[in-house]
């Protein structure tokens, strides 16, 4: 078995593709491998992929012939993989020379399900370092312990699935595959459901992902209709969550958080195209409305007055029937 699986989808980010290939060419080992998904891209990066497939060491390319969003496109990757660790890369990001090696010897010292680590954020010359919302560093704990308290930020706000490596245990349990389709907030499910049900993660400081932030085909700068994603993927996080044993402890940071990004694109929402605004209001009025309604009393109570005063007014707006569509 090769030691790590590295997931890179790519989907029409050509004039960053060559950073991603240089930094992973900086990575390589005999016992690693690189999974370069295509996600049907029209800009050139194919060319350069295919390219890459002869020139990087472990490259093994996939193609998508049809755009299947970046939830898909990762688990084409996880579908793919033979390691016995699992990473993931975006197409759009870099790595620091040698961090692959550095992250296998930290979860293999830890002997966990998962490891998260911090990253470095990258805008336009700008460099910040982001670090995972956890206190306590390179000692194992059960993963269910650092949802909560409901009212901060938390590991599942963290929800970047490249910061961090995976053991292949998790593929085999069905907790690590993304659910298919979803174009944006595809890690919000995602990183709800391993730590609900993984057995055990650690947090390291260490740093070597180069996270590009801006960039103009990222669907975060884009008004369009894919953004709405984010309601059916916090709907899967309110749905599971609520099945959960400990759901009465879970479900308040769950609806808080939900609440939050629903007040945080309203507070945005002259980025969206008109009828796609009336949408995201149509759709977040209906969200309010299936969310346990006693947790969301709390919820808004526990808010500031600018972001409870914003939801509580969409709460009160008739259903409309794109919010029941939705």
């Amino acid at each position: 078995m090769l030691k790590l699986s590295v997931i890179v989808p790519f989907y029409n980010v050509r004039r960053y593709v060559p950073d991603a290939l240089r930094s992973l060419r900086a990575n390589a080992r005999d016992d690693f491998e690189f999974i370069l998904v295509d996600d049907c891209s029209s800009d050139g990066t194919a060319d350069l992929l295919a390219r890459a497939e002869h020139e990087l060491p472990g490259a093994v390319l996939v193609r998508h012939e049809k755009n299947g969003g970046l939830a898909t496109a990762r688990n084409t990757g996880i579908d793919r993989a033979r390691g016995e660790y699992l990473t993931f890369l975006d197409g759009d990001d870099w790595l620091a020379p040698g961090y692959y090696t550095a992250l296998v010897a930290a979860i293999e010292g830890l002997g966990c399900d998962f490891v998260r680590t911090d990253h470095v954020q990258c805008t336009a010359r700008a460099r910040a370092v982001h670090r995972v919302p956890h206190g306590r560093r390179n000692v194992v704990l059960d993963p269910r312990d650092a949802i909560l308290p409901a009212h901060r930020t938390t590991s599942v706000d963290y929800a970047y699935a490249w910061a961090g490596v995976y053991h292949r245990r998790l593929v085999e349990r069905g907790v690590l595959h993304f659910t298919d389709g979803l174009r944006t907030a595809e890690d919000r499910p995602w990183i709800w459901k391993l730590h609900r049900e993984a057995e055990s993660f650690a947090v390291t400081g260490l740093l070597g992902v180069f996270y590009r932030r801006g960039v103009s085909s990222s669907l975060t700068q884009i008004g369009d209709v894919r953004q709405l994603d984010f309601i059916r993927a916090f709907d899967q996080v309110i749905e599971e969550t609520a099945r959960d044993a400990d759901a009465a402890a879970l479900l308040p940071k769950a609806v808080r958080t939900y609440c939050a990004i629903i007040s945080h694109h309203l507070g945005t929402v002259e980025r969206f195209e008109p009828p796609v605004a009336r949408q995201l209001r149509a759709m977040s009025t209906a969200a309010l409305r299936r969310m346990p309604q006693d947790v969301l009393d709390d919820a808004l109570g526990s808010m500031d007055a600018e972001r409870a005063g914003r939801l509580r007014r969409l709460r009160r707006r008739p259903v409309t029937a794109a919010g029941v569509a939705a």
